[in-house]
């Protein structure tokens, strides 16, 4: 897959505890996004944030350590992410999703192996 120039960038975020038909959501998302063949997706783990709620989620406080922010980024052809949206969307109970424009410069995998 070849990418470059204007592009979209998503950016989910969730909380570490939420669950997608049983599994962790962020592996949920990570799985959807590979099975429709996205240029690619990285899940960060936040150690402190609070969204709509006001609740705060922080490594500072032991019980509530086990429900850090998660965010996924997404970045490909503006098409195929919103296409993705309204997947996204019913995964996502409590979440955000945004999009922005970004302008790719380099993408490019090393060597002509394929990685599983």
């Amino acid at each position: 897959m070849r990418i470059d120039g204007p592009s979209l960038r998503a950016r989910i975020y969730i909380g570490e505890a939420d669950h997608h038909e049983g599994k962790p959501l962020f592996q949920a998302i990570v799985a959807l996004l590979r099975e429709r063949k996205v240029a690619g997706a990285t899940v960060l783990r936040g150690i402190e944030g609070f969204g709509a709620s006001t609740h705060l989620h922080t490594t500072r406080l032991l019980r509530l350590a086990e429900d850090l922010p998660i965010v996924i980024e997404v970045v490909d052809q503006e098409d195929r992410l919103r296409a993705l949206l309204p997947e996204l969307d019913a995964m996502v109970g409590d979440g955000l999703i945004t999009l922005e424009e970004v302008e790719v410069h380099t993408y490019r995998a090393s060597g002509a192996t394929t990685r599983h």
